[in-house]
């Protein structure tokens, strides 16, 4: 069989884990998967084309510009889904170079995939946020914008990029990117409430003492006001 095929399959598998194993279960658009396989065929017609061609470089790359002009109307994207995208290209172009090494073809194909695979992973910076918050205020300054920030989202803010400042309504558009409060936090929190707690419900053994003591100073007060009675009589 001809390596070309070999990596024709190696593109296809790549491609189908990219999209349906690894973008929608993480991601959920649809629309944005069926981009991805369409780009990825897209791209590996054309290479596979220019490959097997006998026009020169220069019309091939005249080709690529000529399609790179094309302005895709779309919503925005984020980063991510920039990273899906590229990773899709560049699939599609090493499935259709026929003059590679098979091997090595289906090692870097399979590295896109896993790089993605790790990176993108849930389990890798899954306590890093990207926010982006209207605020009901106007707050120029950075340390008291971040204290507002933490205060309402319960997040640690490690970084504020004012977007817009408007003081005749009152508010700001801030992106921010923040961390959740790590366990070790949330564990001295708690064990501080449960000592206050603790103290909180020993507290009545307190008072039971103390109120034996006003008991035992009540009754040695009646006991000498007796003595000074019994000698003012006997006298």
């Amino acid at each position: 069989m001809d390596t070309s095929y070999l990596l024709f399959l190696a593109d296809v598998l790549a491609i189908s884990i990219l999209a349906f194993v690894l973008y929608i279960p993480r991601h959920r658009r649809k629309d944005l998967a069926v981009a991805l396989v369409v780009v990825n065929v897209g791209v590996l017609a054309v290479t596979t084309a220019l490959a097997l061609s006998t026009v020169n470089a220069d019309l091939g790359l005249g080709l690529f510009g000529v399609l790179s002009i094309i302005r895709l109307r779309s919503t925005e994207l984020s980063q991510h889904e920039v990273a899906y995208y590229f990773a899709a290209l560049a699939i599609g172009l090493v499935g259709g170079m026929r003059t590679m090494d098979l091997w090595l073809g289906i090692a870097l194909i399979a590295a896109i995939v896993l790089a993605l695979a790790i990176v993108d992973s849930p389990r890798v910076l899954r306590s890093s946020r990207q926010l982006t918050i209207t605020v009901d205020r106007a707050i120029a300054n950075q340390d008291e914008l971040i204290a507002y920030i933490e205060q309402q989202t319960g997040y640690d803010v490690r970084e504020v990029s004012i977007q817009r400042l408007d003081y005749v309504d009152d508010c700001t558009w801030v992106d921010a990117r923040c961390s959740e409060r790590t366990e070790r936090v949330r564990g001295t929190g708690a064990s501080a409430i449960t000592s206050r707690y603790s103290s909180i419900v020993s507290a009545p053994s307190s008072l039971g003492g103390a109120q034996n003591i006003c008991v035992a100073a009540n009754s040695g007060t009646s006991n000498a006001h007796g003595r000074v009675q019994a000698e003012q009589r006997f006298q």
